[in-house]
């Protein structure tokens, strides 16, 4: 219903009605349309505000997977990263305890992968890129810990090779077996000498023992000498190198079995005892040279020796006080 409107008249001390010309309802009506499309455009927009169009649910719905892959993630990557810790652990044992060295340091296990920076700067300009970059920096230091890893693992195994062939390369056992007639006849250190009649350096052991009786390498290697006759009396001798600095000689053998040159094991047959060169009997005098220094043979005899065998021959070899070359 159309309102009229009455305005009130101070001269006539009463009201008029106002009568509206074409321009006031023209005014009017674009004021209406006007506000009624402003509203129109406000409503429009709310509902866009509180209600998702398809792709935006969507969109909603990949972000919402992409953030549980995410996560997923995460804590593979803390699974992993706890496994290497644990053999980084127990790598470091094996450096420490079984071979004496240094482990990789932890500056080396976590230490950024080369070129990062510029790759993460990159990454956090891309959607999802704070979680993007959180993720590839995890991945990126479990990378760097399974290469150092994988590289200590390649260490470890050349050091075992060492180490077995420096226990291979040690002159652990006796030259002779032990068996009835032969014995622990003479020390390392000064002793008299039987046949220059004063007292002598003596650079090895003597072991008494029946004439053809065998004598065996005490550690892989090679053969580097087999002579007839020797400068210092040792008639028919043979020294082998054993490498890491070990070098054994055998000396006064009635005949050698184990031509120059050739590659030998431990406990391999090299000759017989005899007593070629400067000796007063059947004997085997045996050298354990280390560097170039000769020293006492008998701190090795531990390979084939119980701790009471071994014990015993360190009181015979203390009472033992005549060379016999």
């Amino acid at each position: 219903m159309k309102k009229t409107k009455y305005v009130y008249d101070p001269l006539s001390l009463a009201y008029r009605k106002v009568e509206k010309n074409w321009k006031d309802r023209l005014r009017d009506t674009g004021v209406f349309i006007l506000a009624s499309i402003l509203l129109g455009i406000l409503f429009f927009f709310g509902l866009q505000v509180i209600l998702d169009s398809p792709e935006e649910k969507i969109l909603k719905r990949e972000l919402a997977e992409t953030e549980m892959l995410f996560e997923q993630l995460d804590r593979r990557v803390a699974s992993l990263s706890g496994i290497i810790q644990q053999v980084e652990r127990r790598d470091d044992e094996v450096y420490r305890v079984i071979f004496e060295s240094d482990p990789p340091s932890r500056e080396n296990r976590l230490r950024g992968i080369s070129g990062s920076a510029q790759r993460y700067a990159t990454i956090r300009g891309l959607p999802n890129g704070e979680l993007l970059e959180r993720s590839a920096l995890k991945v990126d230091q479990l990378s760097q810990r399974v290469n150092v890893q994988s590289k200590s693992l390649d260490e470890l195994a050349d050091l075992v090779t060492k180490k077995e062939a420096l226990l291979s390369a040690l002159p652990a056992i006796r030259p002779l077996k032990d068996q009835p007639g032969t014995w622990f006849s003479s020390s390392y250190g000064y002793r008299f000498h039987p046949i220059l009649k004063k007292s002598r350096m003596h650079t090895g052991v003597d072991f008494s023992a029946p004439r053809m009786t065998p004598i065996y390498a005490t550690a892989d290697g090679i053969v580097i000498s087999n002579e007839r006759f020797g400068g210092k009396g040792f008639g028919k001798h043979i020294t082998i190198s054993h490498g890491f600095g070990y070098h054994t000689l055998y000396a006064h053998m009635h005949k050698t079995a184990a031509p120059r040159g050739r590659r030998v094991k431990r406990g391999e047959l090299i000759g017989y005892v005899g007593r070629t060169g400067r000796s007063t009997a059947n004997h085997l005098h045996y050298e354990v040279i280390y560097n170039g220094r000769r020293v006492n043979p008998i701190n090795y005899f531990f390979n084939d020796l119980s701790p009471k065998e071994y014990n015993d021959l360190l009181i015979m070899a203390e009472s033992a006080n005549q060379s016999m070359d």
